[in-house]
């Protein structure tokens, strides 16, 4: 069996990730002030802040040191108030959706797109979608599992 350098490194990246997973992980509460928002957020895993969210919208993007991972926390204007159901089909997302929920209060999409996961929920408040969006690599996904639970559950706003 060849072990390459490219295997090796791929394997201290997958086995530190584990260790950052498995219990030692660090949270706290952050919030959108204008808004309300606010989630759980492992700030040990995401630990560059990103600046604003891309397309519009009040939060913060955060990526992992490595930039294999983000999350954007983000409330986007709602002004009709429109149901979950109805702002998630303004939004068109991509075809090939693998994961779907939608009730009277949030919407949950998953899917993955270039070997990577993406995850969103957005919770309707009032005149906004309180969102979060996730992006990690599929090889990680049980690694992620917990964490992207963590984080989807406490969402609030």
């Amino acid at each position: 069996m060849r072990v390459t350098f490219f295997a090796v490194v791929t394997i201290a990246a997958i086995a530190l990730s584990a260790r950052a997973f498995a219990g030692d992980t660090e949270w706290r509460r952050y919030t959108i002030a204008s808004t309300g928002t606010s989630v759980d957020m492992p700030v040990s895993i995401f630990t560059s802040d990103a600046g604003a969210p891309e397309g519009g919208g009040t939060g913060r993007r955060f990526f992992t040191d490595d930039r294999r991972a983000d999350l954007t926390v983000q409330s986007v204007a709602n002004p009709k108030n429109d149901s979950p159901a109805s702002f998630l089909a303004k939004m068109q997302p991509p075809a090939g959706i693998i994961y779907k929920r939608v009730t009277s209060d949030f919407f949950v999409v998953s899917s993955i797109h270039n070997d990577r996961i993406w995850y969103n929920r957005c919770n309707r408040g009032s005149g906004s979608m309180n969102c979060v969006m996730i992006n990690y690599p599929v090889a990680e996904k049980r690694q992620w599992d917990g964490v992207v639970t963590r984080i989807s559950r406490t969402l609030k706003g």
